[in-house]
């Protein structure tokens, strides 16, 4: 088996997510999204001295993508938290106050993001939403963390969280990818594939998903014939394409995002696209526009492509009451995620009684396990007053924490493009990770 690392920039992390798992990080665009304050000697690596935490108020901020590729997650991930602030403070808030709730643009860009988390940190936030993209988690989670402060993800699906030196601050409610190549390896063996080849990008987020796959693969009785890492930035995929061909796979995997397209339009032009070999991918090709993507001319083009992502679907009592909340909201991608990392903030300041980060962040896994069932603020909070033990489970359904601070149990579903349309053939797949696992 050879892998093949071929790297034009030496620092890539970016990540996706598109359930996102993970989530790209390209230039940000011309127009910055908000004014971003920054000291003007611009040295924010360290919050001002003089912040105070632990004031009695529950102070939130974010980091999420207002501008940039990842711009449509901004939208149910920025209401998703919003929604979940108005039903803390309905429900008479941390403490006695109600939550109050600041943020910026991550833009898919680590300077933005950066200068986000700092005018964040100076302005005293308790704990930080984000961000969506692991590359841009990458980027400001040594600020964050370093700082003392709480961050919670909701979307990072990059494996390299799980042993992360965060000093325990860090949380995601995403499962890590390596929960997700198994699923995809199985999919793969269980069509009858047997020398497989894998093509990613080569950022934390892709790297992650092709090793947790690959092995997946070689235990599942396949041989990996091929890996290629790419720039996901590199203006074409010849070379790339040409070592998929000379693979001689009898399926390929693909994880990208939307560079994707370029890939499988080369590939099809080398005759081993979808109507030739079988072609997977997972949740960074998993959207209904990919097709036209590859061919607004034809998107039959990638008929027969399947993979597997994070369960999208939404609980249907949530979604209701997000709809009311936001009734101009058409997508819900990652809303429960990040609608449960407030809830478990705040839930985690009222069992700890603090609202001083360095305090609340030992209730932040226990609020979610060993204890008496709850799905709302509200109910825990009527329990953690009586006195009990809480388990928190709610919307996004992966609430129950490790102790590394992330999902144990990760839930996906199998797609496929058919007749040019994206379509979810099965879902509700669950994969643990073994007792003592790692990435």
């Amino acid at each position: 088996m050879s892998r093949t690392r071929w790297l034009r920039l030496l620092a890539i992390v970016t990540v996706p997510a598109l359930f996102l798992t993970a989530c790209p990080a390209d230039e940000p665009e011309e127009e910055d999204p908000e004014p971003v304050e920054t000291p003007d000697d611009t040295e924010t690596e360290e919050p001002e001295d003089d912040v105070t935490r632990g004031d009695g108020v529950l102070s939130l901020g974010f980091v999420l993508p207002e501008t940039g590729d990842l711009a449509f997650l901004g939208d149910p991930m920025i209401e998703g938290l919003n929604y979940a602030v108005e039903q803390i403070n309905e429900a008479g808030g941390v403490l006695g106050e109600d939550v109050t709730l600041t943020g910026g643009d991550e833009a898919g860009d680590t300077a933005v993001a950066s200068e986000t988390a700092d005018r964040l940190l100076a302005d005293g936030v308790d704990a930080i939403i984000g961000a969506a993209a692991t590359g841009m988690s990458l980027a400001i989670i040594d600020q964050v963390t370093g700082a003392g402060v709480v961050q919670c993800s909701g979307s990072n699906t990059g494996p390299v969280f799980t042993t992360y030196e965060d000093d325990g601050f860090y949380f995601r409610t995403a499962p890590t990818d390596a929960l997700q190549g198994p699923i995809l390896a199985e999919k793969i063996v269980g069509d009858g594939h047997t020398q497989v080849a894998l093509a990613a990008r080569s950022d934390e987020y892709g790297e992650g998903l092709l090793d947790a796959t690959s092995a997946a693969l070689e235990e599942q009785g396949a041989t990996v014939v091929e890996e290629v890492l790419y720039d996901p930035t590199a203006d074409t995929f010849d070379s790339e394409v040409q070592q998929l061909v000379d693979a001689n796979a009898d399926a390929i995997a693909l994880i990208s995002f939307e560079e994707g397209a370029q890939l499988v339009s080369g590939m099809i032009e080398a005759g081993i696209g979808p109507g030739e070999v079988a072609l997977y991918g997972a949740d960074g090709v998993a959207t209904a526009d990919f097709p036209a993507s590859v061919d607004p001319g034809d998107p039959n083009v990638v008929d027969g492509m399947s993979g597997t992502r994070p369960d999208a679907s939404v609980d249907p009592e949530f979604q209701s009451g997000l709809e009311e909340f936001a009734p101009d909201l058409e997508d819900f991608t990652f809303a429960p995620q990040i609608y449960d990392c407030a809830v478990i903030t705040a839930l985690a300041a009222v069992a700890a009684n603090s609202d001083d980060p360095e305090v609340f962040v030992e209730e932040m896994n226990n609020v979610t396990r060993d204890g008496e069932e709850c799905t709302n603020f509200a109910d825990c909070v009527a329990l953690l007053e009586d006195g009990e033990d809480i388990d928190y489970q709610g919307p996004s359904g992966a609430t129950t924490f490790t102790d590394a601070g992330e999902p144990a149990i990760g839930t996906y579903e199998i797609w496929e493009f058919a007749d040019g349309e994206f379509t979810v053939i099965e879902s509700g797949i669950e994969s643990t990770l073994e007792e003592g696992a790692e990435e």
